[in-house]
C-alpha cells in the first residue's frame, strides 16, 4: 500500500469523520483482495477529493449522503450518516436531505434513507430537536 502525504491526509480525516474503526482499523486489516480498494479510498477519496478546498467537509458530507440515498446504498448512507455528524451536519438538517431526495430519488429512497438516519440517531444517542 502506498503511504504518502496523501494517504496520510486522508487517514486523518477518515479518524475525524469515522473513528479508528473507520480508519486504522480498516487500513490496517487489509487482506491482498481489499488492500487496493482501502488505498483508493484512503489516498484519492479522502486524501485527495474531500481535502480540495472549494467544498468544505460539512457540504461533502451533505452532497455524499444525498447521492448515497439516491443510489440506495443503505450501508454506506450509514457509514457517512456518522461522518456527516462529525463533519457538523446536524438530525435537522440529515432530515431535510431524506426529504428532499424524496422529490429526486423517490420516496422508497428516502423511508430508506431516514429509517437508516433514524437507526443511526438511536444508536449514537444523537437527539433530535425540531419534529415539523
Amino acid at each position: 500500500m502506498l503511504r504518502d502525504e496523501e494517504f496520510e491526509l486522508g487517514r486523518d480525516l477518515r479518524r475525524r469523520m469515522f473513528g479508528t474503526a473507520g480508519a486504522d482499523d480498516q487500513i490496517e486489516s487489509t487482506t491482498e483482495l481489499t488492500d487496493k480498494l482501502q488505498e483508493i479510498v484512503t489516498r484519492n477519496v479522502f486524501g485527495d477529493i474531500w481535502q480540495r478546498p472549494e467544498l468544505d467537509t460539512r457540504t461533502r458530507s451533505m452532497l455524499t449522503l444525498a447521492m448515497l440515498v439516491a443510489l440506495g446504498r443503505t450501508h454506506e448512507v450509514r457509514i457517512h450518516l456518522r461522518g456527516a455528524l462529525a463533519n457538523g451536519v446536524t438530525p435537522e438538517e440529515i432530515r431535510e436531505i431524506m426529504l428532499h431526495s424524496s422529490l429526486y430519488c423517490g420516496i422508497p429512497a428516502a423511508v430508506d434513507g431516514i429509517r437508516t438516519a433514524g437507526e443511526i440517531f438511536a444508536e449514537d444517542g444523537v437527539t433530535f430537536g425540531n419534529a415539523s
